[in-house]
């Protein structure tokens, strides 16, 4: 029986190469993105352009989901905004902005998945968190506190789901080379230069010497959707930085 699952953000960087491995892998794919992801969206699948910060979208989204398929093995909650400004220039609007994008979607997409989790005989959830929730840097805090929300909101589903083998965890991706980096970089938010002298200068800091490419976060997304390969892990978070947080930062 073929696999589906969906994935929000299903247009950006790391959406995008969740999609594609997804296919490969024989899956069908439900994508959700603000934006249009264009004529390479898996044919088989649905693709559905909403805005996962209106609950009302969260609404017609989930009933769309529910006309294309009868079960779900996989819900990756990948859709992320960022806001980079000092914590006492970021505004209520902006802030309750980052939360509902980052956050509440998550909250209300694994309410309304959960039909389609159960009806699966056991599913997973994957969210993509960031190594902000754990270590994080100036001028990006509330990015920073939905992330950690993340965490804590993905160990509250891996508790409560157990009972109907749905599992839950969650990945913190460090530097990827992805739009929504670059985006950062160029509004100042790390290093000076241009963007490649930003990049490198990310780059030094992992162990690996590199930033990392959004294929392999999409790997490990599916190791993590993947009941054959990672049925024992719930409830866990899985940093994938280049090592980055392995290194004192008094070095």
């Amino acid at each position: 029986m073929t696999k589906t699952v969906l994935i929000t953000g299903a247009a950006g960087g790391i959406g995008r190469a969740t999609v594609q491995l997804f296919f490969q892998k024989g899956w069908r794919v439900i994508g959700v993105d603000k934006n249009l992801f264009g004529e390479d969206f898996p044919a088989n699948g649905l693709f559905i352009q909403s805005n996962i910060a209106h609950p009302e979208d969260m609404q017609a989204i989930f009933e769309q989901a529910h006309a294309f398929t009868e079960t779900l093995n996989a819900l990756v909650n990948n859709a992320a905004m960022q806001v980079a400004k000092p914590l006492v220039e970021t505004t209520v609007e902006e802030w309750d902005a980052v939360m509902a994008s980052n956050l509440r979607s998550a909250f209300m997409a694994v309410k309304l998945a959960y039909p389609l989790l159960k009806a699966a005989d056991g599913g997973a959830v994957v969210n993509v968190s960031s190594v902000h929730a754990v270590q994080t840097s100036a001028n990006i805090a509330a990015y920073a506190a939905s992330k950690g929300g993340l965490l804590a909101l993905t160990r509250a589903m891996a508790i409560e789901f157990a009972v109907d083998n749905i599992r839950a965890n969650a990945i913190l991706p460090g530097a990827v080379d992805t739009p929504m980096l670059r985006a950062g970089l160029s509004r100042g938010h790390v290093g000076h230069g241009d963007i490649q002298e930003r990049l490198d200068n990310l780059a030094r800091k992992t162990v690996n010497g590199r930033v990392g490419t959004p294929e392999e976060i999409a790997s490990a997304v599916y190791f993590l959707a993947d009941s054959e390969q990672s049925s024992f892990m719930t409830g866990q978070s899985l940093i994938i930085d280049g090592g980055a947080t392995a290194r004192l930062s008094t070095e």
